[in-house]
Parts: structure tokens; C-alpha cells; sequence
């Protein structure tokens, strides 16, 4: 038995973009995981990163990620030597994490990556078509400035 067309649901831009998000998604994982790095740890990785020194509790609401799960990355980032924890000195009783030179390092490798990735991606389209692409998704995304 063939799988049933959905062209009612295919069509919607909805469900395309949830199509190209997963793709993207994939490709940008895939390219991490080269580099020994998770999707998650990437994103706190790069926060700490634009935001540093940072509390602990300033980062894991820039990023929107629980607690909790916040903890586990930055055990994980810190095991390995990439991002420090250290009093707050705006704020003793708080941790502000830094990036190490070797968080940067990686860093850059894994946003050579990532861009990398993205042009898989957008490879079907010309350099207009992605720029226009990249400026609709912003509108419709919320993510303005």
C-alpha cells in the first residue's frame, strides 16, 4: 500500500516548515555530534559565550531552558573543561559562568559547523532566495529585534 498523498496537509506552510525545520535540525545535529557536541550544549555553549560572565539563572532564562536541565549541560560543559563556574562578584551567593579557551575553540569549530550545515540546507536556493528566505522566516518567527 502507497502512502496516502495529504496534499490538504502538505501544502500547508505549517507543516513545510516543520518539514525544513527537522531537516535543518538534522543536519545541524549530524555536524555537532563531528565535533563531539550536542545540539543543547551548543546553544548554552554559544550563550555563554555573547553573555559572559553570566548567572547561572541570567543564562538559563536567555536560552528558556529548565533549571534543572541547565545544571546537567554545565556539569557536563565544565567536565570537560570548557566553561568555568565561579562566584558571581555581582553577586556571591550566585555562579557566573565563563567561557575557557578551549569552550572557544570549540565554539568556533562547531560555528564553522553549524553554518556549514545551514548552507546543506539552503544549497537548493540562490544567495537572493536565501537572504529573502532568512528575512521572512525572522518576520513570521517572532525573533525580530
Amino acid at each position: 500500500m502507497s502512502e496516502a498523498p495529504l496534499p490538504a496537509i502538505r501544502s500547508l506552510p505549517s507543516w513545510l516548515l516543520g518539514r525544513a525545520a527537522a531537516r535543518g535540525r538534522a543536519l545541524v545535529t549530524e555536524a555537532l555530534a563531528a565535533e563531539g557536541m550536542k545540539m543543547w550544549h551548543h546553544v548554552v555553549l554559544s550563550a555563554v559565550h555573547d553573555l559572559a560572565p553570566v548567572a547561572q539563572a541570567d543564562l538559563g532564562r536567555s536560552v528558556r531552558l529548565d533549571p534543572k536541565d541547565l545544571v546537567g549541560i554545565l556539569n557536563d560543559l565544565q567536565s570537560e573543561g570548557l566553561v568555568v563556574r565561579e562566584p558571581d562578584p555581582k553577586d556571591r551567593r550566585k555562579n557566573a559562568v565563563s567561557l575557557t579557551d578551549e569552550g572557544a575553540r570549540l565554539l568556533k569549530r562547531c560555528e564553522k559547523a553549524a553554518r556549514e550545515a545551514n548552507d546543506t540546507l539552503l544549497a537548493p536556493l540562490s544567495s537572493a532566495e536565501r537572504d529573502r528566505f532568512t528575512a521572512l522566516l525572522i518576520r513570521i518567527s517572532g525573533t525580530q529585534s
